[in-house]
C-alpha cells in the first residue's frame, strides 16, 4: 500500500511535481514516499489538503479517502501549518 504515490499518479503528477508543492527536492520526497524518512506534520497537512483526503487516510489507518466534513478549527490549523512550512522554506 502507498498511498502517496497512489494518490500522486491519480492527478498525473510525478514526483519533481509534489516536491515543488512541498518545496521539498525530489529526492526527499521520494524518501517521504517510500517511507524510509518521517513526512512532517506540515507536509502531511499540505498533502492532505491538496489531495482532499484525510492525514488519517494518507497514514493508512483508514480506508475512507474523503476528507473530513468541513470544520474551521482544523482548516485553520492546516492553514496555519501550511503557512509556516512555505514561510520556513522561503527564506
Amino acid at each position: 500500500m502507498n498511498r502517496l504515490k497512489d494518490l500522486r499518479e491519480d492527478k498525473d503528477y510525478n514526483q519533481k511535481d509534489v516536491a515543488d508543492l512541498l518545496n521539498i527536492s525530489q529526492q526527499q520526497y521520494s524518501l517521504y514516499e517510500l517511507w524510509k524518512r518521517e513526512i512532517p506534520i506540515s507536509l502531511l497537512c499540505v498533502l492532505a489538503k491538496h489531495y482532499n483526503t484525510s492525514i488519517d487516510y494518507l497514514m493508512g489507518r483508514t480506508n475512507e479517502r474523503k476528507t473530513y466534513p468541513e470544520n474551521n478549527i482544523t482548516d485553520s490549523y492546516f492553514d496555519f501549518l501550511i503557512k509556516k512550512h512555505s514561510d520556513k522554506n522561503s527564506h
